[in-house]
């Protein structure tokens, strides 16, 4: 009997051990409501630390795990303990700004809902057929110029040019500018691109002309027209950055607008004096 008892006591520990390799305990797999600390009885969870992460700048996140998971643990604890060291002592200040940062991120949240779904290719094809599809070819300008400081000098090498001295010498000698070492040369350049006076002279210009003095608030200018040519239009991948964040903007006004037509709205401090916005110590 002695025998058969202990025949079974081992079979039951050989069965035991079976099923635990068999089928292993696992404990639960975490999820954003487990806790992972507690402040004085307050709940800090996996969740505060996934967001916490999710917002860090750029630098840190590159940080090894455990490393963001200790450091992230311990700010979210020091946070607690000194968030629960001022209770009952909050100022009307502090609720105040406490309320203007739930607005600010919350209104965040809202328009970030609207960009998400804004950007698509049809938006895209859409905005830059509005933009081009019809737009009337544009021209692209050519030029040089010699800058400097008086009139008188900016006449004199007029006289000089006009007498055969060649332009992008005089500009490397006498340019006070950045184009000076290119025989002042600026490049391509198409409409908007220069201030308006020097913009104004080059338009009526024909390739070749040097016209001057031209005064801007840098100086005096003689310009030399080199070319001109028909701008190629952009193409959508040139402009999809540009066309993204407009159609960005246009969806949140739209919504700002919606919601605002829908919402109930009062002002009466519209007659409340502007300086009273100074008056921080209505707070205390």
């Amino acid at each position: 009997m002695a025998n058969i008892a202990r025949f079974w006591r081992g079979a039951s520990v050989a069965a035991v051990c079976a099923l635990a390799l068999a089928a292993p305990v696992r404990a639960d797999e975490p999820t954003a409501d487990t806790v992972v600390a507690t402040v004085n009885g307050q709940d800090i969870t996996l969740g505060h630390m996934i967001a916490l992460r999710a917002g860090l700048p750029d630098q840190y996140q590159s940080l090894p795990d455990d490393a963001l998971f200790k450091g992230i643990l311990e700010q979210l604890i020091q946070q607690a303990a000194l968030a629960q060291s001022v209770e009952g002592s909050v100022t009307k200040r502090d609720q105040l700004s406490l309320q203007n940062e739930e607005r600010g991120f919350l209104s965040a949240v809202a328009m970030r809902r609207v960009v998400e779904g804004a950007v698509t290719d049809e938006a895209l094809q859409a905005a830059y057929d509005a933009r081009f599809a019809d737009a009337a070819p544009q021209t692209e300008y050519n030029a040089s110029h010699i800058l400097v400081s008086s009139e008188e000098e900016a006449k004199k090498l007029k006289e000089e040019i006009d007498g055969g001295a060649d332009f992008a010498v005089l500009a490397k000698d006498h340019s006070s500018d950045g184009a000076a070492a290119n025989g002042g040369s600026l490049g391509w350049f198409g409409l908007g691109m220069m201030v308006k006076p020097f913009e104004d002279a080059v338009v009526k210009m024909k390739p070749g002309e040097v016209v001057g003095p031209i005064q801007t608030q840098f100086g005096w200018h003689l310009v030399k027209l080199n070319e001109t040519r028909i701008a190629e239009k952009p193409s959508l991948d040139d402009m999809r950055d540009e066309l993204a964040g407009q159609i960005e903007q246009e969806a949140v006004a739209r919504h700002i607008d919606e919601v605002t037509a829908k919402a109930e709205i009062t002002r009466p401090g519209e007659g409340i004096d502007p300086a009273a916005l100074r008056k921080e110590e209505l707070l205390d």
